[in-house]
């Protein structure tokens, strides 16, 4: 019987114990693709628990689990171009918390919600405004690959100083008001009328210039005629071309004034 109850006693000890155990649970596990944040009474150490089991002091030591995977976080903003337009960009950014720092940053900001409302996303638009800032509307468009290279090596400065590294950052879409785009439409009918009007005027300055050519070409002729047309040439010619007829002259009525086959005796055979 005595022994009975020794054995009921041991019993209810151990389970007591384990139950103590289990209450107060002298390890934490970290699961992968997180950093424990140690704290001794509350203060944040400097170790930073990496991923598996660590052995923790129960109520001594406490540990905060941050997640260290990549994140996305998308973001509009709104800022103006250098020459004044309004400027509306959608942005997708993948970030996520160095993990040598992870105490670090849980100490400064706290926790995942903190971060991204109180750090990334004023961040964002603060880095977009003033990158913006430096080009006009057309150059935002035409320079769109240098933009983006501004946009992320400020973020990416700005960031590290909160202890967040920068993965990635697209501009996903990037427009303007509608009266810019109207502009711009505006814009480009009025240069394709530019260019058919300056067309047109090139064209009639070359028939123009065709039509001089070949005027200058005829007078240079008919000078060079001129010059080698003599009046013995000209009798030649003349002579070459006579029929053999004298000319008679007729008047009115059709009478005949002058016959000059009269005056001059042909030889005929």
């Amino acid at each position: 019987m005595k022994k009975n109850k020794a054995l009921y006693k041991a019993i209810r000890l151990t389970l007591i114990f384990l139950l103590l155990f289990i209450i107060f649970m002298p390890f934490t596990l970290v699961n992968a693709g997180e950093r424990g944040v140690l704290m001794l009474f509350g203060k944040v150490q400097d170790r930073v628990l990496g991923e598996g089991i660590h052995v923790i002091i129960p109520i001594v030591n406490t540990v905060k689990k941050l997640s260290v995977r990549v994140q996305k976080q998308e973001i509009s903003t709104e800022a103006s171009s250098k020459d004044l337009q309004d400027v509306f960009t959608d942005v997708a950014l993948n970030w996520h918390i160095i993990p040598e720092e992870t105490n670090k940053i849980f100490q400064e900001i706290g926790d995942e919600n903190n971060i991204v409302e109180r750090i990334i996303n004023p961040a964002v638009e603060e880095v977009l405004k003033a990158v913006i800032a430096k080009y006009t509307a057309e150059e935002i468009i035409t320079k769109r690959g240098e933009v983006k290279i501004g946009v992320d090596d400020s973020l990416t400065s700005r960031l590290a100083n909160y202890h967040i590294q920068v993965d990635d950052i697209s501009l996903v879409h990037v427009h303007f008001s509608q009266r810019f785009n109207e502009a711009v439409e505006t814009k480009q009918i009025a240069e394709q009328e530019a260019k058919r009007a300056e067309f047109i005027a090139r064209k009639a300055s070359k028939e123009a210039e065709a039509k001089v050519n070949l005027a200058k070409g005829e007078a240079e002729a008919q000078r060079l005629l001129s010059e080698t047309l003599t009046p013995k040439i000209l009798q030649k010619q003349a002579i070459e071309k006579w029929n053999g007829n004298l000319p008679v002259v007729i008047g009115e009525g059709g009478k005949t004034l002058l016959d000059l086959k009269k005056f001059v005796k042909v030889d005929e055979k």
